[in-house]
């Protein structure tokens, strides 16, 4: 499981359902923020947002961003200069 609280996710494979579980949690685990860049990438940001918002009733707060035509290394330096509760080192996961 991640140790930080910021990740990218490279997605090597694009849309898979299990993504949502992979989300779940790292919520549950304190992440605040979610980056995406690869595959389905915008798709994949839409099913975090959606994970984090739940049925409402216990809706998480979660910074998510999409990078779609950018490399994992512009996903990563946008990711590092987060501040505040998005500071932090970044953790990089494929999926």
């Amino acid at each position: 499981m991640t140790q930080s609280r910021k990740i990218v996710v490279h997605s090597l494979r694009g849309y898979h359902p299990e993504f949502a579980s992979r989300v779940a949690a790292w919520l549950d685990h304190g992440v605040t923020f979610i980056g995406i860049v690869g595959r389905d990438a915008e798709r994949l940001e839409d099913v975090a947002d959606d994970v984090a918002i739940g049925d409402g009733g216990r809706a998480r707060f979660v910074l998510t961003s999409s990078h779609p035509g950018e490399s994992l290394a512009e996903a990563a330096a946008f990711a590092e200069v987060l501040t505040g509760e998005h500071a932090g080192p970044v953790e990089i996961v494929e999926f």
